[in-house]
């Protein structure tokens, strides 16, 4: 394993460098976790379990030595008791996710970042599920917690290929058929697409009672283009192709790209569903941090 990964955030590219999905999801949440100090809760679900500092007589088994391993600290891991949460996670392997300008794609971030979450959701004791999606439904695994399905989920999205192009519609529309418990839906993609119809096509299972995120993955290249003369930029999943000026760039192309993402967070939470902006440069267990951060102070 390599020695960097100790540091106190893991840089996407490092997380590239180990071998399995499983080890990534262990590393990024325990690191996630190791920094939010005296925190008892993370996660999802506010049910799952708290951390507190070790003090003498109490039982080791319930120490965590994988946080010690970390930090050098010994803290208590103390369940409150089984929750009913289910976590679905929808997970983009459209065309446009290929794209990079960085160590990873948007489709490698956005494996780490659904490995991490079924990993917490294991962790947590609650259902899981994946769906893995473009145009079509590529891949299916039904929300359980029984015996073997992180390994089911994990291979599921280590196997993830790039696919054509993008339809929200059918992954929501089988969710609604099958989804019958409140839950968590999770949408990992990078929204190429207008904000109106994605808020349109996954807010009714908001009607029904459960609980949206919206991940929107996209590389920095995708935020800042620098170019230097006039390029060809073909869609990756349309093959339309239009040529672009390097002051187009500057100015036009990243007024549109705000535009855009503003329009999908303010519809977006203007709809109940969370949203959160991740760049594929930016460390995962930070992100995540910030994440559930914010999300604990609302809720």
């Amino acid at each position: 394993m390599p020695a960097a990964i100790t540091n106190r955030f893991l840089d996407p590219a490092v997380l590239s460098e180990i071998a399995s999905l499983d080890l990534i999801a262990k590393t990024v949440v325990e690191g996630f976790i190791s920094g939010l100090h005296r925190s008892p809760d993370f996660g999802f679900s506010q049910e799952f379990a708290e951390y507190r500092a070790y003090t003498p007589g109490d039982d080791l088994r319930h120490v965590d030595w994988n946080v010690f391993a970390r930090t050098e600290k010994a803290y208590l891991k103390r369940y409150r008791g089984e929750t009913n949460t289910t976590l679905m996670v929808l997970l983009d392997a459209s065309a446009s996710m290929g794209f990079t300008s960085t160590a990873i794609t948007k489709l490698e971030y956005a494996k780490y970042l659904a490995s991490a979450l079924v990993y917490l959701a294991h962790l947590q004791r609650d259902s899981a599920g994946l769906i893995v999606f473009d145009d079509d439904i590529a891949n299916f695994v039904r929300p359980s917690a029984r015996q073997g399905q992180l390994m089911r989920l994990l291979h599921g999205i280590d196997h993830t290929q790039i696919g054509t192009r993008t339809d929200y519609r059918r992954p929501f529309f089988e969710l609604q058929q099958f989804l019958k418990r409140r839950g968590i839906t999770v949408l990992i993609s990078d929204f190429f697409e207008d904000p109106d119809r994605i808020v349109e096509t996954v807010e009714p299972l908001r009607f029904r009672g459960n609980e949206l995120v919206l991940f929107h993955v996209l590389d920095p290249r995708e935020l800042e283009p620098k170019l230097g003369e006039p390029v060809l930029l073909r869609d990756m999943e349309t093959g339309d192709a239009i040529e672009v000026s390097p002051d187009y760039a500057r100015h036009e192309y990243r007024q549109k790209m705000s535009a855009h993402i503003e329009s999908l967070r303010q519809k977006a939470q203007g709809a109940g569903l969370d949203y959160f902006l991740l760049r594929t440069d930016r460390p995962l267990d930070a992100a995540l941090r910030e994440y559930f951060t914010v999300r604990k102070g609302r809720l």
